[in-house]
This record gives structure tokens, C-alpha cells and sequence, in this order.
């Protein structure tokens, strides 16, 4: 089956959107590692949806990063805080995934939660000019 871009664009933010709920129901309860990895990857799957869309594709997450920093950030694009925050996550993420004895807590991460949420907006804008 053949999938047009905007397709694939629209599927990637909507699975943004998704997974940012899903971290909001892991945050409900207090799993806080878990809407850790959820926040990291809402970002994720935003920004290959904009990378999408100037049919940049990148092989890994740090090749993901690199773009995103390169095409949007050290273009003025946007500003450097999109850039801290999905750093940020994916640190955290990457403590949580590979790491031992890391348990992050509620006044660390749900600050977070509101910043994705701008994050993911501020990329839907972008992907409708």
C-alpha cells in the first residue's frame, strides 16, 4: 500500500497527540518514569512528522536530534527552548530506559507535561504553513 506525505505527516502527529494522552494517564496514577519515556516520545514522533514534511529522514534518535536542531533551531525557526526540552527528555529517557535505580518524581516531570504540549502545538503550526 502506498501512502501519500501528508499521510504519513498527519499519522505521525496524531500519534503525537496519542501518546502525549497516554502520558497524562501514566501521570494520573504516578508512574513517573513511564510518562517520562511517553513525553519523550510524543516529542519524537512530532518532529519526524516536520522532518516529514521537507522529506528529511534520519536513521536514529540522536540522527532525529541532530536534524531537528540543524533545519529548526540553529535556523531561528524556533527557539532554543524546543531544542532543551526534547534534549531533556530524551536524557531522562534514556536514564530511565538504560540506566538503574533512576526514579524520577511528580515535581520533576509534570512541569513537563504543559511544555510538550506547546511543543507538539508550536510543530502542528509549523507542518500547516
Amino acid at each position: 500500500m502506498s501512502y501519500q506525505k501528508d499521510d504519513l505527516i498527519q499519522y505521525r502527529i496524531n500519534k503525537a497527540q496519542t501518546t502525549l494522552q497516554e502520558a497524562k494517564s501514566l501521570a494520573d496514577d504516578g508512574y513517573w518514569n513511564g510518562t517520562v519515556n511517553r513525553l519523550y516520545y510524543s516529542c519524537f514522533y512530532a518532529v519526524i512528522a516536520l522532518l516529514a514534511k521537507s522529506d528529511i529522514s534520519a536513521r536514529t534518535h540522536n540522527g532525529v536530534r541532530s536534524e531537528f536542531f540543524r533545519l529548526y533551531i540553529k535556523s531561528k525557526i524556533l527557539d532554543k527552548s524546543y531544542s532543551s526540552l526534547y534534549s531533556n527528555l530524551m536524557g531522562k529517557r534514556h536514564e530511565i530506559d538504560y540506566g538503574d535505580f533512576q526514579q524520577f518524581e511528580k515535581k520533576d516531570i509534570l512541569p513537563l507535561i504543559n511544555q510538550v504540549e506547546e511543543f507538539i502545538s508550536r510543530i502542528k503550526e509549523l507542518i500547516e504553513k
